[in-house]
């Protein structure tokens, strides 16, 4: 008989992890406060840029570059298949990732050669670009790119054809107990059983596990993004002190993005937004004059220093944590689903304690 699952939070690390454990032999459910792949959810999974590479990761800690090192080569396989299964497109282009200065250079380079990163110098030619700024500019060309709302609904889609049943709108109650949980409780009163249960639910994790996990530490962070529609794009994501740009296929761009500390506030606000459009224009002088398409936000699972808990829960044994990814969820995701369910299997391997909570 097959082993049941139950995935708290389906976003992009919950549908992930859903995918990994199916491919493992595992029954599947996921439960999910709001709808998977909704757009209106206030959730990062779909809200973010889709940048598969982790900004600057020469200023990253070597257990943030083992996920996203790990995850960026699993990448292109993994849309290739969720592809062809499913017949949607991931919006997957490998657009190449510019870095204007400031940067240290001697770090990105060093950094670049250890992890065989293709790394070029470009001269200031970017007809887009403001000339001030591209003296000194590196592009890693092969860096690439998924519009995350498309991603969610062909992940969707897959698990749907493979029956993997979603319990959408639907809230747990935080847990109280310690030892083996049986089942967990709704807030309508229904009881979810499952021989094994994953917390995935990003920025939501802490106010579930509160009374059981001290040391869970995680909070949301806002970010919001504005969109264009500039008559000539961007040949590349080109990224300038905290902030990028991000040309789409289809002609549109994305500008962002912020880091606040404001709760659950998943609102937006207009002086974020001109101060985007500030730095949008900055870098993109043909963007001024040009209208605002869109204005959004997503609450992102803030952590210190950007490190994830993958770990079996200390007091619980059949509770297991994959959350806490911050500003890299989808580009840590193939990773960190691999690793959660290594833990599940009993198969970890040396490196998951580099991500394991403390009791």
């Amino acid at each position: 008989m097959k082993q049941h699952a139950v995935i708290v939070g389906g976003g992009i690390v919950g549908c992930m992890t859903a995918m990994t454990l199916l491919q493992r032999g595992y029954q599947v459910t996921i439960v999910e406060r709001n709808q998977i792949a909704s757009q209106t959810s206030g959730e990062s999974s779909w809200a973010g840029g889709g940048i598969l590479f982790p900004l600057l990761p020469w200023h990253y800690r070597p257990e943030v570059n083992f996920l996203t090192n790990t995850g960026m080569r699993q990448y292109p396989q993994l849309l290739s298949q969720l592809t062809q299964a499913t017949q949607q497109d991931t919006g997957y282009i490998q657009s190449g990732f510019l870095i204007l200065p400031p940067f240290d250079d001697a770090l990105a380079e060093n950094w670049c050669k250890q992890n065989q990163q293709t790394i070029q110098r470009i001269e200031p030619t970017q007809a887009l670009i403001h000339e001030s700024l591209q003296a000194g500019a590196i592009l890693l060309p092969y860096v690439g790119q998924v519009r995350p709302p498309a991603m969610m609904q062909a992940l969707r889609k897959y698990l749907e054809q493979r029956q993997v049943r979603m319990l959408e709108h639907t809230q747990l109650k935080p847990l109280q107990q310690d030892g083996v949980l049986e089942a967990w409780q709704t807030e309508q009163g229904q009881w979810i059983e499952a021989d094994q249960f994953v917390v995935t639910s990003g920025a939501w994790s802490f106010q579930l596990l509160a009374s059981v996990t001290c040391k869970l530490n995680i909070k949301p962070m806002r970010g919001q993004i504005i969109l264009y529609q500039p008559p000539k794009n961007l040949s590349h994501i080109v990224y300038h002190d905290g902030f990028y740009l991000i040309p789409r296929a289809d002609g549109y761009l994305l500008a962002g993005s912020t880091l606040e500390d404001v709760g659950f506030d998943a609102s937006v606000t207009e002086q974020v937004k001109q101060d985007l459009m500030r730095k949008a224009e900055a870098i993109m002088p043909s963007l001024q004059g040009l209208p605002i398409i869109k204005h959004w936000s997503g609450l992102r699972p803030g952590t210190p220093e950007n490190l994830p808990i993958i770990s079996q829960h200390p007091k619980i044994n059949n509770l297991f944590l994959n959350t806490g990814h911050f500003r890299y969820g989808l580009t840590m995701a193939p990773a960190s689903a691999n690793m959660v369910a290594d833990i599940m299997l009993g198969q970890a391997s040396p490196e998951a304690e580099w991500y394991r909570l403390s009791a």
